[in-house]
């Protein structure tokens, strides 16, 4: 929710249009969803804010320098990235949507200054959720059509600027987005150099294969989903791209960073070797960067939550498949190549004993040991698990990757001051980045209501001591 007080800090100085470069004024461009993106097509889109620190950012050298430069660099990107200057249609011919560009089509590109601290907001201190949400544009999404993707540069004077991007999710997966962004800086600091193969995007749709018609099954379930969020009615347009309402941001939710540095992993994969060694189970852990932060960053959250320890708990995280398909999916192919691994498998109880970490490690660490192809044709019954959350859960989700390297994303003026996931506010989630300082360490985003948070970083920082 943002307030009259947060929307009088912020100054519109134009919203333009952008469009593809070099782009012939006759081309068009039609791509067909996969099962893959057809998962994500009525849910909430992805904001980010990307944070940038530069104390001669004047409003004349906003103005002249970097808004031209990130305008004419975003231009030139879109030439090789046309779908993100297209819709999402679902014409009524259709069995599917597509996403459409067709000439003249362009993103939405809003230039904006603001009052706020900046320091304040790429800090790794708590403040308000609702304090980041002007910084994202707006993404049009109707019962007809969807954006794919807008942007949002807006100048913090004599501090720096950010960049925000609001992304339809049925349109791109964080692995394409992070691609393009990476196009986008490398094209604004390098100008006159071509695109890089490993920036260059695969459109291909035919390396998609599935061993039924997922596709048809993935709109199935949504269907049905349908029917069951309006009491059994059938939708008036079952082709409706409208997404499904995001509950409202309540004002008294913080954001907080986290960052754990190399040795503070280390130190945790220690303590889990040494606590495993001692259990009555012989099975070695899987204990992944990835699988030591997000099970600490689980059970931390549910000792936090107190209250009913009966609760059911569980955790889900997306699975890039481009790796584990047979034959494998090209890791620039363009679009959704995700599925998810999701689990309640046990009570809060479990959690907040004493070995409580352990207990978290063991089931994610096997969540992780058995993922193969098959996790892609698990799509539908995903869907379906997720529509069967018992009352009074606690699910923890997770978005970004530390392998996307976002603190890699140096349009001319340096490395990110700190990279922020907007959206985890819609859901039970945390984020994760590599650290910005590039040596193995790990931030953590969470989004909490207050007095939560207050005892959630206490447990974050008091669990590096056991």
């Amino acid at each position: 929710m943002v307030t009259k007080e947060m929307v009088s800090s912020l100054n519109i100085i134009e919203v333009a249009r952008v469009t593809p470069s070099n782009s012939d004024s006759s081309e068009s461009l039609t791509l067909p969803l996969t099962f893959f993106d057809l998962q994500w097509y009525k849910l909430h889109t992805v904001k980010r804010v990307i944070f940038y620190r530069l104390t001669h950012a004047t409003r004349p050298f906003f103005d002249s320098v970097i808004v031209p430069k990130l305008k004419t660099s975003l231009s030139s990107s879109l030439s090789h990235y046309l779908p993100l200057a297209g819709k999402l249609v679902w014409e009524q011919v259709d069995p599917k949507p597509n996403i459409v560009y067709s000439p003249n089509d362009a993103v939405s590109f809003t230039v904006a200054e603001s009052n706020a601290d900046l320091s304040r907001l790429s800090g790794n201190t708590p403040f308000f959720s609702t304090e980041l949400y002007p910084l994202v544009p707006e993404l049009r999404v109707s019962e007809d059509s969807a954006s794919a993707v807008s942007f949002q540069v807006t100048l913090f004077p004599n501090q720096g600027f950010c960049i925000g991007l609001n992304a339809h999710h049925a349109v791109l997966d964080g692995k394409t987005t992070t691609t393009f962004l990476k196009s986008w800086a490398h094209t604004c600091k390098e100008e006159h150099t071509s695109l890089p193969l490993d920036l260059t995007p695969v459109y291909d749709r035919t390396v998609i294969k599935s061993p039924t018609d997922l596709d048809r099954e993935v709109l199935n379930v949504w269907h049905s989903l349908g029917k069951k969020f309006s009491g059994g009615k059938e939708p008036e347009n079952p082709k409706s791209l409208k997404l499904l309402p995001s509950p409202e941001i309540d004002p008294d939710v913080v954001r907080y960073t986290f960052s754990l540095t190399r040795e503070d992993i280390q130190n945790l994969r220690e303590r889990l070797k040494r606590e495993s060694s001692v259990s009555s189970s012989s099975k070695q852990l899987r204990l992944s960067t990835f699988v030591i932060v997000f099970s600490y960053a689980w059970t931390a959250l549910i000792k936090a939550r107190g209250g009913d320890l009966d609760r059911p708990v569980g955790y889900g995280f997306a699975v890039d498949c481009r790796s584990l398909m047979d034959p494998p999916v090209p890791s620039t192919y363009f679009g959704n190549c995700i599925s998810a691994c999701f689990k309640i498998p046990t009570k809060a109880e479990t959690f907040v004993r004493e070995q409580g970490f352990l207990a978290a490690a063991r089931l994610v660490s096997d969540s992780v040991e058995a993922l193969d192809e098959s996790v892609a044709w698990k799509i539908p019954e995903l869907l379906e698990a997720f529509a069967t959350i018992p009352p009074g859960a606690q699910l923890l989700s997770v978005s970004g990757s530390t392998r996307f390297g976002v603190y890699r994303l140096d349009f001319g003026w340096g490395r990110p001051e700190k990279v922020v996931v907007v959206s985890i506010d819609q859901s039970d989630s945390i984020s994760l980045a590599e650290n910005r300082d590039g040596n193995g360490g790990v931030e953590v985003g969470f989004s909490l209501k207050k007095h939560e948070m207050d005892a959630l970083i206490d447990l974050l920082h008091n669990g590096l001591n056991v």
